[in-house]
Order: C-alpha cells, then sequence, then structure tokens
C-alpha cells in the first residue's frame, strides 16, 4: 500500500514552503518579525541581532544566522524569536538534537506556542522518535484544535504504527476541515485496507480520484484493494493506469505480477515481478514473488543463487519474506521458524486491541471454529469434507468462518450442510471476524490457512477464541505466540523436532493428514493412448504442483530414467511454459523428450481414474506431495518418498506409515534413486505392494475419518479443558 507524503513535507524543514490551495505549508514555521535592512556587523541589540539572522537564513548565510540567533540569546536569554529561529537554523545543518533543543527552549518561553510545538514534533519524527512526536502533535492540537497539519501528521504516524482505526479517525477530522484534499482521502483509504475494511477503502481512494484523477499512488491502492476482493478486471485497470503514469513504480509492478499469479498468467507475471525488482529491489516481498514465479513455471535460471539469497533475507531480518516460500523451497526448520517469526512480528503482530478472552464455564457443547477461505473445490476441503459432516454434534458445536468465494460448486454445498453454523465472513475486517467469534462464544479457534494464499492470519492476531490452533493448511509452523496447539504426528514432526514450532504441539496417533473416503474414483477407462503414454514401458509420475520441481530432483528423476529402460516420467502440467522449460531441462540432462509426458487438469474423479496407468508415484523434496499423495494411495497407486528434516517435506512418510506402506519411506537421494530403479525392474514386487495397497487402504487410518474424527475430537477436548482449568498450553499426544 502506498501512503500519501504530507503535502509538502518531503523537504519539512526548508522555508518558505509552497502551501497546496487551502493547505497550511508543511515545513517548519518561522517567527519573522518585519524585516530591517542587514546590518554590516552584530549590533548589541537583541531584536536587530534576530533580524540580521533572519535575514541571512533567508540568503542561506546558515552559520551567520547561527551566530546572529546566539548574540541576540546573549543580549536577551528570554527572547523567544532567537531560540525559535536558531532551530531551524540548525535543522538546515542536520543537527537535529541542538534543533531540538532550541525548540524546547522556546516552548519554554511560551509553552502555548502552537508552532513551537509543532517544530518539535516534526523534529522527533525526523529523529525516529514516533511516541514524543506523537504527544508533541497532539500538544499542538490541544492548543489549535484547527491545525490541520498537525492532525495530517499525527494521522501518518498512526497509519505507520498500524494503528488503522486512529489513522482514518485523524483523517476524518482533516477532511472535516479540508475536505478537498487528496492525500487525506488516500491515507484514510490505506488505513481501511490494511485493516481489510475493503469497501470503504475503496471508496476513499474513489474520492480521492475524483478530486485528482492522475493520482497514481491512489490508483495503486484501489488496484491493490480490488485486487484482494478478486475484482479483477478493476484491478488491472487501476494498475494499469498507475504504471503508465509511474513507470518506475515497484510497488504497482508488483500487484500487476500479483494479479497475473493469480490469474495463472505465470510468464507475465514473472516479467512484471523482475521489472520491479529493477526498479527497487528492496520492495518487501519482491524475492519470494519472483522465486514462487519462477518455480511455478520451472524456469530454474540463478534459481539457486535465489534461494541462497532467501535464507540471507531471513537471517537479515528483511521485511516481507514469505514463510510459505521459505517451507516449500528450504529444508531447514530452524529457518523455517525464523522466517515466521519475522513475517508475524512485521505483519501481524499480536494486537491488544480487544483485550484478554476469558475461557467460557465448562459445561454445554464446546465451540469449534474452521477459518478458511478454501470452503469449495479446494484441496483443504477434498480432504475434510467427512470430518465436518462426522463431527460429534452431542459434545460439540461447529461454526465455519468462511472469507473465500462464495463459489457454490457442489464442494462449497456439501461443505456448507456440515455445520451448524456457517459465516460469510468475506467483507469483515479481521477485528471484526475476531469480534463476532468473541460475541459467538468460540472456544476453539482453528485457522486452516496459516501463510497460504488469501490467509486472514490477523484475526488470530486479535486473540478470536481463548485457544487458537494451526492445522492442515500451512505445512509448517506459524511463529506466532498466539497460535496454541499445532496438529502433527510423530513422523510428520518426530518429537526432537519440536523446538522448531513455535506452538505446543499436539500428536494425533497416526498421521495428522484427515482425508475423506467418499472420494469418487471414474469409472472411465483410460488408455495409454488417449493420454499420450507410450504403449509400452513403465511409467513414473508426479502429479504434484510444479512449484515443487527443483533441479535436483529432475537430476535425480533423470538419473532414473537412463537406468530404467523404455520409461517416462507422467508430469502434470498447470501451464504452457512449465512443459516448455521442463523439456528444455531433461534435454540438457540427456533425456529425451518423449520421455516426458504432461497432462493437463481434469475433473478430481477421472483425475483418479487416470492413476491407474502410472506404475509408481515420485515424490518431491524438499516440499512432499500432500495432498496428492493421499489421492494416489487412494487411487491405490504406490508412492515413493524421501523424508527430509523439516514438516513439509516428511508429509508423505506419514500418509505411507498410517497406510502400513513404511518401507516406502527413503531416508537420503541416493537410496530413493536406487529404490525407484529397484521397483521398476522387479515386476512381482511392485505388484505385491500394490495388492498390500489395495487390500489395506480402505481399512487403514489413513482413510477412516470417523476415526479421525474422534482422535482430533479427543485433542479438542484436552486443550477446552486445560484452558477452562487457567493451565497453560502444553504439548501432549492422542
Amino acid at each position: 500500500m502506498t501512503d500519501s507524503k504530507k503535502p509538502n513535507f518531503n523537504i519539512r524543514f526548508q522555508s518558505p514552503a509552497v502551501p497546496a490551495p487551502g493547505f497550511p505549508s508543511a515545513g517548519v514555521s518561522f517567527r519573522v518579525p518585519t524585516m530591517q535592512p542587514p546590518e554590516p556587523a552584530l549590533p548589541d541589540d537583541a531584536q536587530a541581532c534576530n533580524t540580521q539572522g533572519n535575514t541571512w537564513l533567508q540568503a542561506n548565510r546558515v552559520a551567520d544566522a547561527i551566530k546572529a540567533y546566539d548574540r541576540a540569546i546573549a543580549l536577551q536569554a528570554d527572547y523567544l524569536d532567537p531560540h525559535f529561529n536558531r532551530g531551524n537554523a540548525l535543522l538546515r545543518l542536520g543537527r537535529k538534537a541542538e534543533a531540538l533543543t532550541a525548540f524546547e527552549r522556546a516552548i519554554a518561553l511560551a509553552p502555548g506556542l502552537a508552532l513551537a510545538h509543532y517544530n518539535r514534533a516534526t523534529v522527533l519524527e525526523g529523529m525516529g522518535r514516533e511516541q514524543e512526536s506523537m504527544d508533541s502533535y497532539r500538544q499542538v492540537l490541544c492548543i489549535e484544535p484547527g491545525h490541520v497539519q498537525a492532525q495530517f501528521n499525527l494521522g501518518c504516524l498512526h497509519l505507520r504504527r498500524k494503528a488503522y482505526g486512529e489513522a482514518v479517525a485523524c483523517m476524518d477530522r482533516v477532511l472535516a476541515l479540508e475536505p478537498r484534499l487528496a492525500q487525506a482521502h488516500n491515507n484514510r483509504g490505506n488505513a481501511l485496507l490494511k485493516s481489510r475494511h475493503l469497501l470503504e477503502a475503496v471508496a476513499s481512494f474513489d474520492q480521492a480520484l475524483a478530486l485528482q484523477p492522475q493520482y497514481a499512488d491512489a490508483l495503486v491502492n484501489r488496484g491493490n484493494a480490488r485486487l484482494q476482493r478478486k475484482e479483477h478486471a478493476q484491478a488491472f485497470a487501476d494498475l494499469d493506469r498507475a504504471i503508465r503514469l509511474n513507470p518506475d513504480q515497484a510497488q504497482s509492478r508488483q500487484l500487476m505480477g500479483t494479479l497475473l499469479r493469480d490469474s495463472k498468467r505465470h510468464e507475465e507475471a514473472l516479467q512484471e515481478f523482475q521489472r520491479a525488482w529493477r526498479c527497487n529491489p528492496g520492495q518487501p516481498g519482491l524475492l519470494t514473488d519472483i522465486l514462487g514465479a519462477k518455480t511455478a513455471v520451472c524456469d530454474w535460471h540463478n534459481i539457486g543463487a535465489g534461494i541462497d539469497r532467501l535464507g540471507q533475507a531471513v537471517a537479515q531480518r528483511q521485511p516481507g519474506v514469505s514463510p510459505f516460500s521459505v517451507a516449500v523451497l528450504c529444508d531447514d526448520p530452524a529457518l523455517q521458524l525464523q522466517a515466521a517469526r519475522n513475517f508475524v512480528a512485521a505483519d501481524y503482530p499480536e494486537n491488544p486491541l480487544l483485550g484478554p478472552v476469558a475461557p467460557r464455564a465448562d459445561g454445554g457443547r464446546i465451540r469449534v471454529g474452521y477459518y478458511s477461505a478454501d470452503f469449495h473445490h479446494h484441496a483443504t476441503a477434498i480432504l475434510m469434507a467427512e470430518l465436518f459432516e462426522l463431527h460429534d454434534r452431542e459434545r460439540f458445536e461447529w461454526f465455519a468462518f468462511s472469507f473465500g468465494p462464495d463459489s457454490q460448486d457442489a464442494m462449497h454445498v456439501r461443505v456448507r450442510q456440515a455445520f451448524d453454523h456457517f459465516l460469510d465472513v468475506r467483507d469483515r475486517s479481521d477485528e471484526a471476524v475476531a469480534r463476532l467469534s468473541r460475541e459467538l462464544g468460540i472456544d476453539i479457534a482453528v485457522d486452516l490457512k496459516g501463510f497460504t494464499q488469501d490467509t486472514r492470519f490477523g484475526i488470530f492476531s486479535y486473540r478470536c477464541a481463548p485457544v487458537q490452533v494451526s492445522y492442515l493448511g500451512y505445512p509448517g509452523t506459524t511463529g506466532a505466540d498466539y497460535i496454541d496447539y499445532a496438529i502433527a504426528d510423530k513422523v510428520v514432526l518426530p518429537p526432537q523436532a519440536r523446538c522448531h514450532f513455535s506452538e505446543k504441539v499436539v500428536y494425533l496417533p497416526h498421521s495428522y493428514q484427515v482425508n475423506d473416503s467418499k472420494r469418487r474414483i471414474a469409472d472411465r477407462a483410460f488408455t495409454r493412448e488417449a493420454l499420450g503414454l507410450p504403449a509400452t514401458g513403465f511409467v513414473f509420475c508426479c502429479f504434484n504442483n510444479n512449484y515443487k520441481i527443483l533441479p535436483q530432483m529432475l537430476d535425480g528423476w533423470g538419473r532414473i530414467l537412463h537406468a530404467v529402460e523404455d520409461s517416462v516420467l507422467w508430469l502434470l502440467e498447470d501451464n504452457p511454459a512449465v512443459s516448455r522449460n521442463l523439456l528444455r531441462e531433461a534435454q540438457a540432462r540427456g533425456i529425451a523428450p518423449q520421455r516426458l509426458v504432461f497432462a493437463q487438469r481434469m475433473p478430481l474423479d477421472e483425475h483418479l481414474a487416470r492413476h491407474r496407468l502410472a506404475d509408481l508415484f515420485l515424490d518431491t523434496l524438499p516440499c512432499n506431495a500432500h495432498t496428492t499423495a493421499s489421492d494416489a494411495l487412494w487411487a491405490g497407486l504406490p508412492v515413493l518418498t524421501c523424508a527430509g528434516q523439516s514438516f513439509a517435506s516428511r508429509v508423505a512418510a506419514s500418509l505411507l506409515h498410517a497406510v502400513g506402506l513404511p518401507e516406502l519411506v527413503t531416508e537420503t537421494q541416493g537410496a530413493y534413486e536406487a529404490r525407484a530403479i529397484a521397483l521398476a525392474r522387479d515386476a512381482g514386487q511392485l505388484d505385491a505392494l500394490r495388492s498390500r495397497l489395495h487390500a489395506q487402504a480402505p481399512a487403514s487410518p489413513l482413510f477412516d475419518a470417523r476415526r479421525f474424527a474422534r482422535d482430533l475430537e479427543a485433542a479438542y477436548v484436552v486443550m477446552h479443558a486445560r484452558a477452562v482449568q487457567g493451565l497453560p498450553p502444553e504439548a501432549f499426544k492422542v
């Protein structure tokens, strides 16, 4: 979001300043009595010395002006004007501390002088002493309630400090006095945007642009608000205009890249992110945007250097580094924890506005809320739908807080019917959702998003329930002290790795991942030829999202293909650039183009059915197959994985243990490749694994949603009981 600078405040300490029409000058103010002709030497009269100092200051003879003011003060120590004007002269030389002392002496002589308090406030702000600066602006407003500049500056400081309600109030007071001030409308809109009052924010940006149609910052901000509302066509129009007005502004290009990425136009998104980088490589979040766009199209040029830079950015606590990018690109749990802590501290610090929330007295049904943007045809709902339907309604009352699209697809309808209460909170701010949760008496709030797309993590920063839990959507720690528990199992998060989670870990007895045993597999019988597969030969496949495929993964797959004659690798093609880039990379590794086959997306039941034509699913590292691994196992296709060090790199291992095939979990890249080659060469061994999978999977813990529901509910009971007893969160196993 682009905040307006204070009108003419960018050169704050120069005078005279040119005021905006109908708006006071934003520079520091001078007390200048009637000017007298300059004296050839400093006189023995304090007023004349002050006048001479003003003349020299106007002529930019700053050092001489200071001497004149010093002489005036020496002659008359209680003379206000030279103290005040000396402060302005010292600021010309960048001597802020001395200038501050001068203004404070002026205030001591004239406590009711609003100009002196105002100048003191601006100096303190320039020195980074924001709280003292705000106190001084408030003092100005006590003396002179109509001082628009002080009100505006105070609002800007509130905005910088994430006190969005106070920022809106300040800008409202500015606009009551100066209703045509476009910058105030823009800043009011930003405060509303950052607190997720998106409709009101758009209205404020509309006002700013009605007053100043070429106002590029307001266009960027309105485009951002519309992007968050998924109004992509309107967002594109705003951002395109902003870029035309100011082609070198990094944020507008970054937002355009985000819009293109959300529209699956990944190559164009990458180009915009790279243009933004050329404008400002320090733009928050841009590094992870570029890495995300590159991996989405398997463009690996300089990818290793980019991942190294990502680790450095986390270590240096650079702003805007997405914890999700770190989780999927770096198999380093300590780095992931640091990335999450950095991100939360900068973007989602604990917000005490609503105060503590006390647990409800024990008795009655436990109220559990699930919070997500994904209550529609999405991997989260695909996994959880049956769990929602099987939850115990005698001991619990179930709430869904939905901030995703009202898609009305079959999955949305199914999930909506599974809850006691389904609440559409898309247009409510984070604070408003937290307030609603408290009003409804939610005992346990379960975040299903973490730091994935469309997160609303800010809801939890207000403490929307006595117990807050991270589950399923995000494969790692949130790094937030206000998230009490994380749901895991001892394979995906071994006990010795708990130190890398800020949450207390709750261990379920089997896999942490729930599954829907009602997932239908289509009856359609695909042929190899229809799907572009060769008529004969071994078929390795990996239907993971393309961003999970990294160079070292293709290196290993290449060695496997070279060792297994006539084998092919069947991959998902999420966008046209993927096949183009992967074929080029494969050729560089000596792999013939015909040995890579690409699959288009298709309806889930048909996608599950086409798994029958594959022989072995090859998993990725450092980010495993998650839902895609469950899909393969449900469809009867064995999955081979290599377990890493972090949560995201151990999910497939967890699923394989829960389905009864732990021998398909390897611990090193070499063992992974050797096992793949051995299975491809030994049809009997692979057939035996497939037979065991068919026999075991339906009754295994991995696909027993009823058993999972009881285990998870048992965990909720313990969490709630500890809260009611006043006990702190603690790790435990079910």
